[in-house]
C-alpha cells in the first residue's frame, strides 16, 4: 500500500486532494476496475483498486460527473467521517471509511475502504429458483442490520415525520399538475396518521436499496453509497425505502409483469409468500422502533411521495407519483 493510501487517513480523509490518475499510477500492487457509469442525470464513477494478490477490493474511489454530483459526494464523504467519529462501534466493516479526497477535471471525489461481501444485487437478479428462500435470506439480514444500526444510533424521540420538505418538493417538481392537489391532500392524512406515532430519531442512510448492500454468510457485510445520509432523522424512511426498491423489480409471476410498479401494487394488495415477507418485514421494523406495525401501509405511501420528490430523475419521479396516486386512491376506497 502506498502513502497516498495509508491507513493513518482513515480517521479524518482530510489530506489534501490528488489527481485520480496520480492515485491509480502510484497505487502498487493494486489494479482498477472501472464499474459502470450510473444512468442518473448527476452520476458518478467508481472505480475499484483491488488487491493482485487476494483480488479482493481494498479501496473504492467515487469520482462525479458534475457539479451537482460533487455536491453529492461532499456530503458522503461528510456524512462518514462523522459516523464514524459520533459512533465508532456502530459497524467497523460495514460501514466505509474515507480515506482521502481525489481530484478529476476540477470536480472533486473521494477515496474510500472497500467494504467486503457480495452485491444483493447479484443474487436478486439471478433465475426464479428458490426466489422465496432468496427474499426471505435478503429481508431478513437487512432487517438484522438496520434493527442494529437505528439501535446503535437512537436518541430521544419524536412522532414520525415522513414529510421534511417532500410535500414542497412535489408542488415544485408537478406544479402544474392538475391531479396533484388531490395527491398533496391524501399524503397529508398519511403523514398525519403516521405522525399519530412516535419513533427514536437515527442515523439515517438515505438510499436504502437492494443495489447499495452487500452480504455475506452471516448477512449484510457491507452498506455503500451514503450521499444522502443524516446523522439525526426518521428511522422509518429506510425501511420504506428497502421495502418499495425490493418490491419494485419484482418478478411477480411466470414472466416480468407489465405495468411498471405492479410489483409494489402486488406487495400492498395482494397475497402470498412475497406480500407476507414485505409486510412483515416493515411490520417488524415498526414494532421494533416502538409505533404500531399496522402503519406498514402508510409508510409505503409516504415513501412513494418521497422518491417522487426528491429523485435525481425527474421520469423516475413521476412514474413514483403515478404509483402514489394508484395506491392511495385505492386505499381510500
Amino acid at each position: 500500500m502506498t502513502d497516498l493510501l495509508s491507513p493513518r487517513c482513515a480517521p479524518t480523509g482530510d489530506l489534501p486532494a490528488v489527481s485520480v490518475a496520480e492515485l491509480v499510477r502510484t497505487a502498487h500492487g493494486l489494479r482498477s476496475v472501472v464499474l459502470g457509469v450510473s444512468k442518473d442525470p448527476n452520476a458518478k464513477v467508481t472505480v475499484l483498486l483491488v488487491s493482485e494478490q487476494s483480488g479482493v477490493p481494498v479501496m473504492a474511489v467515487k469520482v462525479p460527473t458534475t457539479r451537482v454530483a460533487a455536491a453529492a459526494v461532499e456530503a458522503e464523504a461528510a456524512a462518514l467521517i462523522e459516523l464514524h467519529t459520533r459512533y465508532p462501534d456502530v459497524a467497523v466493516e460495514v460501514i466505509p471509511r474515507v480515506v482521502r479526497t481525489v481530484e478529476l477535471d476540477g470536480l472533486r471525489g473521494v477515496v474510500m475502504t472497500a467494504v467486503p461481501g457480495t452485491p444483493m444485487t447479484r443474487e436478486y437478479v439471478r433465475g426464479r429458483r428458490s426466489r422465496r428462500r432468496r427474499a426471505q435470506r435478503h429481508l431478513g439480514a437487512v432487517s438484522e442490520w438496520l434493527g442494529c444500526f437505528q439501535s446503535a444510533t437512537a436518541v430521544g424521540s419524536a412522532g414520525i415525520d415522513m414529510d421534511a420538505g417532500v410535500v414542497s418538493g412535489l408542488a415544485a417538481r408537478f406544479d402544474g399538475d392538475e391531479r396533484l392537489p388531490e395527491d398533496l391532500a391524501r399524503l397529508a392524512a398519511v403523514h398525519a396518521r403516521l405522525g399519530t406515532e412516535s419513533v427514536p430519531r437515527t442515523a439515517v442512510h438515505g438510499d436504502l436499496w437492494w443495489g447499495n448492500v452487500l452480504l455475506g454468510r452471516e448477512g449484510v457485510t457491507g452498506v455503500v453509497d451514503w450521499e444522502g445520509a443524516c446523522l439525526c432523522g426518521e428511522p422509518v424512511r429506510d425501511l420504506a425505502r428497502f421495502a418499495i426498491m425490493y418490491a419494485l423489480y419484482l418478478d411477480t409471476g411466470g414472466k416480468r409483469s407489465p405495468s411498471w410498479g405492479a410489483g409494489v401494487d402486488f406487495a400492498l394488495n395482494g397475497s402470498g409468500w412475497f406480500p407476507e415477507l414485505f409486510r412483515d418485514f416493515l411490520g417488524v421494523g415498526l414494532r421494533r422502533l416502538g409505533a404500531s406495525p399496522e402503519l406498514w401501509r402508510d409508510a409505503v405511501l409516504a415513501g412513494l411521495a418521497e422518491v417522487a420528490a426528491r429523485t435525481d430523475d425527474p421520469a423516475f419521479g413521476r412514474s413514483h407519483l403515478r404509483l402514489f396516486r394508484h395506491l392511495a386512491r385505492n386505499a381510500a376506497a
